[in-house]
């Protein structure tokens, strides 16, 4: 009787071992990339700082994978580039490029028909063209103003055939590009924001302490020398944990907080007779308007406080500022 056809494909290896040759080998094509960063890495950087249009980014396949996030990457760090399919840009995507551009093109092999098919019109219309492939003498990069060499020494597939080392290695250079540019370019923490306005970064890079403060009606404040039972009820009727005392000249004398309470009832048996100047934190932590949310952070954090005093120049209490408010904005 044949033995069943499974049982002779049974893997030597555990399913962690081959994981951790996958990786492995995947390390050693980024290493690799190292030793390789030549003049044509700096050609290809000058090319795309003096790009006055975009980088339009190509590829087939996996490489067009890739490339997609290559430019996703670009664009988010201050590069404006877009991704455009060849197989499309041969029926009229073309149009999307325009003189002023540059075209970073991937394929692996550098022979890829559909994106070796658009090198007569970037060629006539004066467009400068980096490649990025496994093979340095290729149709691609021996057109190209600046080849970046991708090759591997093998894929980390057992078969040699799927791409996996050779994709990592692209992505990889892919990023040593992007990274360059940026700091090349002084792209600050604040530009990367402005381009992510919708995520959590750039809720905490743009937001300020003006943004999500309480005013008005909903900032808890008590006047100076007020009796103690009028902080309280002040406490429990904004629900912020606590309460500016303000002096006669409107500045902030201090601040009553829930955790100054504890300390009251530690200390005193007799809450009759005290004002809130008795028993108040001064000069109390506090913070302008215009600082930003996420340095609120830190000082509540420091301070392991939960709330702050928002005071203007003059030192005048003009909101309040919660934790809750800095975790409802996504700023932690």
């Amino acid at each position: 009787m044949s033995k069943h056809p499974s049982s002779a494909q049974t893997p030597t290896l555990s399913v962690r071992d081959i994981a951790r040759r996958t990786l492995e080998l995947e390390r050693d094509a980024i290493d690799a990339l190292i030793g390789r960063l030549d003049g044509d890495f700096d050609r290809a950087c000058q090319l795309l700082l003096a790009c006055r249009g975009r980088v339009v980014v190509t590829g087939m396949g996996k490489s067009g994978h890739v490339g997609g996030k290559i430019a996703a990457t670009l664009a988010s760090t201050g590069t404006p580039a877009f991704f455009v399919h060849p197989g499309e840009a041969s029926h009229g995507d073309l149009g999307m490029i325009t003189p002023g551009d540059v075209v970073l093109a991937l394929s692996n092999s550098g022979e890829t028909a559909e994106v070796t098919a658009l090198l007569p019109l970037l060629k006539r219309m004066g467009i400068p063209l980096i490649s990025m492939t496994g093979r340095a003498q290729s149709t691609l990069a021996r057109h190209a103003e600046a080849h970046l060499y991708a090759g591997v020494e093998r894929e980390a597939c057992p078969l040699d055939l799927a791409p996996t080392s050779s994709t990592t290695a692209a992505l990889a250079l892919g990023d040593a590009l992007a990274v360059a540019l940026l700091e090349t370019r002084g792209f600050t923490a604040e530009d990367f924001a402005l381009s992510h306005p919708g995520g959590s970064l750039g809720k905490r890079l743009l937001l300020t302490v003006a943004d999500l403060m309480h005013t008005g009606d909903r900032l808890p404040s008590v006047p100076s020398g007020s009796p103690l039972r009028d902080a309280l009820l002040e406490i429990t009727r904004q629900g912020l944990g606590f309460t500016c005392v303000v002096s006669p000249d409107g500045t902030l004398a201090g601040v009553y907080t829930d955790g100054d309470l504890r300390r009251t009832l530690d200390r005193h048996q007799d809450f009759s007779s005290l004002t809130v100047d008795d028993v108040m934190t001064t000069p109390g932590r506090r913070i302008g308007p215009a600082t930003l949310a996420a340095e609120a952070v830190k000082l509540m954090e420091e301070g392991r406080i939960t709330a702050l005093a928002v005071v203007d120049d003059e030192q005048r209490p003009i909101g309040a500022l919660h934790m809750h408010d800095l975790l409802a904005a996504g700023v932690i």
